[in-house]
């Protein structure tokens, strides 16, 4: 047996015999890809005080990932078609290792960013090959209880990074977790010529790069627009992405239908299966992603644990991701995706609407039905949205439909921080207005706690601060008459910063209610739209329905390729 596994498996004629290894291999390289995201937002916290982050910076630390990520992953899945899917994942690895490495050596928000931009291109270029790998390396058969298991790794994923990250965090600065990626990787990219067969279209035609470079235009800016608008104001940049964003998805569209060879076939999207699957990705990923972005937070500054203790919490919502697919696997072959994908979708509805009753008075417990439930959501929705998107491609183009499915994630989770997050920031800013009405916290002091949760407890302790001194200097004071009022104005600096700790916590609860009543309507209406797009019929129909369309496109290009 050789080291280096050099033939396609495609062309031994029968499945790949290690082929549930190379699973593992494709799961690890997921798996580093959302601990990323989730692990920062346990580090982010430490980070802006070391760094002495604005928000501004703190939100382009997160989103620099981002960006390059949603933008680069139809052209480079198109590109691993054709050249090589391992030979993807194996580049994607280095690049993401290295901008780890590079984010360990940052000293400034702009080197973070920077590292942070360098592992979405690396992410970019991993994502798509795991899904195309997968598809290429199982058989029809067993695809469905591959994707499973890959969603459950991302689901693993979620609370993995937080629980890692907190453990580094203990004896460690935040740079430390950025090099929770570089062992996983150099492990995945060792494996990769082990384990992964390589693989590419046996077919595929000249890529279609102008396409492929309108897509990066149109996704590039709105994405930029998401991020920038929202959180930032509509000025000149927001507006301008948005402007940039509809001519470049138009100019997309309008190119892909007249091309011979589109990048992406975009009357795709008139199936109904095939644009439900889609919009379910997206609409899900937002309500997730938006939940972990303020729930991280609640758990950490309202409930004071620390980031430990905030990856332990979320364990929950993992292992409700792994009981789910397992019901998923069982249920959609025998009653259909629309019927999983729909209870997955009401799932997550509830989920939501059950953190609307977080208060001030909500502990961990009131946290761990919404938690569990959200976890079961995801495992049931997700894998056979999943299936259906990479059934809709034939052979030739498994990098562009990972990069599909992906994509319709990756806008989803920004769609998500971006909403909810801008929501939840200016709920909480109102509440805690209308919480220290009638206070005598000076204005710049209210506005700094308003910017966010964590201002608003820095306030608070720093007025807690003043206090402290005050008493010392009561007790080094001789002078009766002064000692009793430096008593007196410690005593009401206390109590004020007693009241604006609670009125912090208060508000910040309110607003969890309050953006959680916003999702929970967003995907309860998502939920009727998909549940009216997904056709009905089992999984078994549905594959031969999505395979006979892409066939009858395959030969209408074929044929306007004659034609020509």
């Amino acid at each position: 047996m050789r080291l280096v596994i050099k033939e396609p498996v495609e062309r031994t004629g029968r499945p790949y015999a290690r082929r549930w290894w190379a699973l593992l291999v494709l799961c690890l390289s997921l798996l580093i890809i959302v601990m990323a995201n989730t692990a920062l937002t346990v580090a982010a916290p430490d980070m802006t005080r070391d760094l002495g982050l604005s928000s501004a910076d703190l939100q382009w630390v997160i989103d620099g990932y981002t960006v390059p990520y949603a933008a680069l992953m139809l052209l480079l899945g198109a590109i691993g078609d054709k050249y090589s899917r391992r030979g993807a994942l194996v580049l994607g690895l280095l690049v993401f290792a290295g901008g780890s490495v590079f984010g360990y050596l940052a000293d400034s928000s702009e080197t973070v960013i920077a590292a942070r931009a360098v592992m979405g291109v690396g992410a970019a270029l991993i994502m798509p090959a795991t899904l195309s790998l997968l598809a290429a390396t199982f058989p029809r058969a067993e695809r469905a209880k591959a994707i499973t298991l890959w969603t459950a790794t991302a689901g693993l994923a979620i609370a993995a990074g937080p629980v890692v990250a907190g453990a580094l965090l203990k004896d460690h600065g935040w740079a430390s977790t950025f090099l929770i990626n570089v062992p996983i990787a150099a492990v995945a990219l060792v494996a990769a010529f082990v384990l992964v067969p390589p693989s590419k279209a046996g077919h595929h035609d000249r890529i279609d790069y102008v396409g492929g470079l309108l897509s990066v235009v149109w996704v590039g800016a709105l994405v930029f627009m998401i991020i920038e608008g929202p959180h930032f104001g509509w000025d000149t940049k927001a507006i301008t992405a948005a402007v940039v964003a509809g001519a470049g998805l138009l100019a997309f569209v309008l190119w892909e239908l007249r091309h011979p060879r589109p990048i992406l076939d975009v009357r795709r999207f008139t199936n109904r299966r095939f644009a439900g699957a889609n919009l379910a990705v997206a609409l899900f990923f937002l309500a997730v992603f938006g939940a972990f972005y303020y729930l991280t937070q609640h758990l950490q500054f309202v409930l004071g644990y620390d980031a430990l203790a905030t990856g332990v919490r979320m364990l929950p919502l993992a292992g409700a991701v792994f009981v789910g697919s397992a019901l998923t696997g069982y249920l959609t072959p025998r009653v259909g995706m629309k019927w999983t994908v729909s209870a997955g979708m009401v799932g997550g509805t509830v989920a939501l609407a059950l953190l609307t009753q977080v208060d001030a008075s909500s502990a961990y417990g009131d946290l761990v039905a919404p938690l569990v439930i959200l976890g079961l959501a995801i495992g049931l929705a997700l894998s056979p949205c999943t299936d259906a998107i990479m059934g809709a491609f034939p052979e030739s183009e498994l990098g562009v439909g990972g990069a599909v499915n992906d994509t319709s994630l990756e806008l989803g989770g920004s769609l998500g921080i971006a909403i909810l997050g801008s929501l939840l920031a200016t709920s909480y800013s109102d509440h805690l207005s209308d919480a220290t009405t009638g206070s005598k916290l000076p204005a710049s002091a209210l506005a700094t706690a308003q910017d966010s949760v964590g201002a608003g407890y820095a306030v608070a302790q720093g007025i807690g601060d003043k206090a402290r001194q005050l008493a010392t200097q009561a007790a080094q004071a001789t002078d009766p008459q002064q000692v009793a009022q430096l008593k007196a104005q410690a005593g009401q600096l206390a109590q004020g910063a007693q009241q604006m700790k609670d009125a912090v916590g208060a508000s910040f609860a309110d607003a969890v209610a309050h953006t959680s009543l916003i999702g929970a309507v967003i995907l309860g209406v998502g939920t009727l739209v998909v549940a009216l797009l997904l056709p009905r019929g089992n999984k078994a129909n549905a594959m031969a329905e999505l395979v006979a369309e892409g066939t009858d496109e395959t030969d209408k290009a074929n044929e306007r390729v004659t034609v020509g």
